[in-house]
């Protein structure tokens, strides 16, 4: 769980990295080795996060949904924040608790 929490982290940083900072200067400022540079370890930490993401499911008691959900949320750049702070405690089962 704590290396899922962490790669949910650092996938978002790197994403916002990427975005933020890698494409303006390659774009803005004709340095491309910047997205040179980010861009594999952006892709190495999504794929990351998308494995986790299948391995984490079952132990958080995940349903289909909040799975797919979790899935979308690693192409939106500050959603896996989100899964990391809100869904990293399991799931109450359907049609228990309040």
């Amino acid at each position: 769980m704590r290396a899922f929490r962490l790669v949910s982290i650092v996938e978002a940083v790197s994403f916002l990295v990427l975005l933020l900072v890698a494409m303006p200067l390659k774009y803005l400022a004709e340095i491309p080795a910047a997205v040179s540079i980010v861009g594999p370890i952006h892709g190495i930490l999504w794929i990351a996060y998308v494995a986790l993401v299948l391995v984490v499911r079952a132990p958080l008691r995940w349903d289909g949904k909040r799975t797919v959900l979790a899935l979308i949320a690693s192409v939106l750049p500050v959603a896996p924040f989100f899964v990391e702070r809100k869904w990293t405690t399991p799931a109450e089962p359907v049609g228990l608790g309040k």
